[in-house]
């Protein structure tokens, strides 16, 4: 055994502590991770999650259950629908169930099938969600482009040939990141197109004015209170909307756009909000308008669910869905709300689309089990409902 080698006057001593540094470190990392997660957890938070429950603002329903009835179904869930002036009724596939076949299809004879055709779809389309068809039977689609990441795009075709008839891809300036354009209106005489972006991600929605002659769009009421969200949380029976461990909250912007027969008002409303705004189209289309003094023209109609699609009718009644209690209720233009239906059957009423001989057309998202949910989750709660019933008015298709 070699003996051992003596100690130099002034040399270092060999230290033990290194491992204990390397030990320090890593503990520090971590530590560091764990609070920048903890710090981001807490952004979350405070941007997407809390709220509070709302009141139920439904009543004694006008019609029973038995009013409502089956008129489509799905494998896949259902996003907007369109019922056309003569009874064709067409609906898309909702894209945050992340479809993998046809995303528009007419139900024909008992059946779904692509529309216009698969082929077209494939070349044209990426999340279309939103659909209405116009007086001169086009039929517009909206597509989000992937919450604004991919292709925002319009598209109308020719209910009669299935041809595309207009095309617009919308700029970053419009549609920028995070954004989501998801329903439309068109006005009477086909000149501009309405659209909301609800922009829940990117919490920036508003309004998108579109001149279809010019081929320009333009953002106005971008993040003003009557098109954000209010500190609500939707509470469907299938779930409360909150996510991430509650970390997040379903919390949408201006969702639900209608316009009256006449053309003159544009009815508008945010998911999570109190109130049901409306303001003159030509308003809303005029561009020399400031955006102070364009709000000055909005006016507040009346208390309203948390809601989802909107649709007028002939007199002039905005039709409003309620995703928290399976119902669609009536306001008049002096504010006055009335219940038509409710039923436990209807998961997330969703859009609304009237059609001739005074059928109301409902589609039945089923939000709760689509969104943020795997496939196989999805498949196990099929199939997926568009409902109708007569509401005693007639309605506009489209509108």
């Amino acid at each position: 055994m070699a003996a051992p080698t003596p100690a130099v006057p002034g040399a270092p001593s060999p230290s033990p502590a290194a491992p204990v540094r390397r030990g320090s470190t890593l503990l520090k990392v971590v530590g560091a991770v764990v609070a920048l997660l903890l710090l981001a957890a807490l952004g979350v938070r405070l941007r997407y999650g809390g709220g509070a429950p709302y009141p139920d603002v439904t009543g004694m329903p006008l019609l029973p259950d038995s009013a409502l009835e089956v008129a489509a179904m799905s494998p896949e869930p259902i996003g907007n629908l369109a019922v056309s002036s003569t009874g064709r009724l067409f609906f898309t596939i909702h894209p945050e169930s992340r479809p993998e076949g046809a995303k528009l299809l007419e139900w024909v004879d008992g059946k779904a099938v692509p529309y216009p055709t698969a082929e077209l779809q494939a070349k044209l389309f990426e999340t279309p969600l939103g659909i209405t068809i116009d007086r001169r039977d086009w039929l517009w689609t909206i597509d989000h482009g992937n919450h604004g990441m991919g292709t925002p795009r319009l598209l109308a075709f020719e209910l009669a040939t299935g041809h595309l008839a207009h095309e617009f891809v919308f700029p970053p300036d419009v549609a920028p990141p995070g954004s989501f354009l998801q329903d439309l209106r068109v006005d009477v005489k086909g000149d501009a197109v309405f659209i909301a972006d609800v922009a829940f991600w990117r919490r920036g929605p508003g309004l998108v004015v579109y001149d279809v002659a010019a081929k320009q769009a333009r953002r106005v009421l971008s993040g003003h209170p009557s098109v954000f969200p209010q500190d609500y949380i939707i509470r469907n029976p299938i779930k409360e909307m909150v996510f991430f461990g509650g970390l997040a909250a379903l919390k949408a912007g201006v969702d639900g756009i209608a316009m009256d027969p006449s053309g003159e008002w544009v009815w508008f409303a945010a998911m999570n909000h109190d109130t049901m705004y409306r303001v003159r189209a030509a308003d809303l289309r005029d561009a020399s308008l400031g955006e102070a003094e364009l709000e000055k023209r909005l006016h507040a109609v009346g208390r309203k669910p948390l809601n989802d699609g909107l649709s007028a009718d002939v007199e002039g009644n905005v039709l409003i869905t309620d995703v928290e209690h399976g119902a669609v209720l009536r306001m008049s233009p002096e504010g006055r709300l009335e219940t038509l239906v409710k039923s436990p059957r209807i998961r997330w009423a969703d859009a609304l689309s009237h059609g001739p001989d005074g059928w109301v057309y409902l589609a039945d998202s089923a939000i709760p089990h689509q969104m943020l949910q795997s496939k196989a989750h999805i498949a196990a709660n099929a199939p997926y409902y568009i409902y109708r019933f007569k509401s005693g008015i007639a309605g506009v298709a489209g509108m």
